[in-house]
């Protein structure tokens, strides 16, 4: 069914509506705008520090014609509702300068096509002691990035925060005299002197392709968006191994499951083990807001989160907050890194070449005091900075 052509007046009306609706997502800090169509209306939730928060919903016409108003401006077939589209465009709010892209897509749903962009704001790259981690762990990260060759791969799931692990990582050189490559998908964030990739997989330009060309241009430092498949972790572990540091990203949950990975890909322990200079676990839990701090008893813990498996330790203020107008009433507004940061020694290469079991490795771990990243949560627990609740969510 074609929607009916939009009048001038309710064209004005749609593009002021679209308008209004990214730049309340750029306001609140939302980085995901979602568009679905529903029955009666147009559901409008927005992503703010990994969570989805509702929106004021859009009529059904309206909503229809914003959808067409975004596949237009992101260069997509307007007229094709029933195959997934993507498409890029550049929003700049009336009287600022800066700019912010918003990669869209769209997938056909039982009501029509949800849509759903990504808010990509230019800005500038963290420092390292920026992220969340703790002092003898940004210098541990610094020192990963002096090596001349090796690998060192960030893990965790979808939206922990890696790619800026990886971009803090590459500020910390000295990109005049060292020639730093990326193979990314996408672009974020523009660097200063590193020479940046966008794949483009329609046109052949995938991970391996892309990372087989890249060794070809005579670099010293190469960051590929992600280590997916057999190909690319084989060619990315052998640039390693051959004076080239490689950072990647790998989507495991802790430092034990990203050695299974890298086995179960093909790659013999004992490669794994000569390349590898260290793996970076993290995770990203919201910071408490501090409009509507409150503190909470261990009783009043216990009561809302039944599973907690074990008594609040005693001695700790314990904070969460209410809710308020500041953070849209979720009670946080920000968020943090929590990191485990393992460097390979000799101990852990002898294990990895042994093919030790993860039982092995954990306990490996556990034994050289390395803090968990479920800890370092704790200890910002105890530091006011995070609630239990989202610590236990997220870890």
């Amino acid at each position: 069914m074609s929607l009916p052509q939009a009048s001038t007046a309710e064209g004005a009306k749609v593009i002021q509506v679209l308008d209004d609706l990214v730049n309340s997502a750029i306001r609140t800090r939302a980085s995901d705008i979602h568009i679905a169509p529903r029955e009666a209306r147009w559901e409008i939730r927005f992503r703010i520090d990994g969570v989805m928060v509702d929106r004021s919903p859009l009529p059904l016409v309206l909503g229809a014609h914003v959808v067409s108003r975004i596949k237009v401006l992101a260069r997509m077939d307007i007229s094709d509702r029933l195959i997934p589209q993507d498409g890029v465009f550049t929003h700049v709010p009336e009287g600022e300068g800066s700019r912010t892209a918003l990669r869209c897509s769209t997938f056909p749903s039982l009501h029509g096509e949800k849509i759903v962009m990504r808010l990509l704001a230019a800005r500038g790259v963290r420092n390292i002691s920026k992220l969340g981690v703790e002092d003898s762990q940004a210098v541990e990260l610094r020192g990963f990035v002096r090596k001349h060759g090796g690998l060192v791969v960030v893990t965790g799931p979808t939206g922990s925060g890696k790619t800026s692990t990886l971009y803090a990582m590459l500020r910390e050189l000295d990109t005049r005299r060292r020639n730093v490559v990326t193979l990314e998908d996408p672009i974020e964030i523009e660097l200063r002197d590193v020479v940046q990739g966008q794949l483009n997989r329609k046109r052949g330009f995938d991970f391996a392709n892309g990372l087989r060309a890249i060794l070809r241009q005579d670099p010293d430092v190469i960051m590929v968006g992600e280590m997916r498949d057999s190909e690319t972790a084989k060619i990315g572990v052998q640039a390693s191994l051959t004076g080239h540091l490689v950072l990647s990203t790998m989507h495991t949950n802790s430092m034990p499951d990203t050695i299974t990975r890298l086995v179960d890909l093909g790659l013999e322990p004992y490669i794994v083990a000569s390349a590898l200079v260290g793996v970076v676990t993290q995770r990203l839990v919201r910071t408490i807001c501090p409009e509507c701090k409150v503190q909470e008893t261990p009783v009043q813990l216990i009561q809302k989160l039944p599973g907690l498996g074990f008594l609040p330790p005693q001695g700790i203020t314990y904070y969460t907050g209410m809710g308020c107008s500041a953070c849209m009433d979720t009670g946080f507004q920000g968020r943090t890194g929590l990191f485990e940061v393992v460097g390979a020694d000799d101990e852990l290469r002898r294990l990895i070449k042994g093919n030790a079991s993860q039982r092995e490795i954990k306990g490996w771990l556990a034994g050289c005091g390395v803090p968990t990243v479920r800890r370092q949560g704790l200890r910002k627990v105890a530091e006011g900075i995070t609630s239990i609740g989202e610590v236990l969510r997220l870890t």
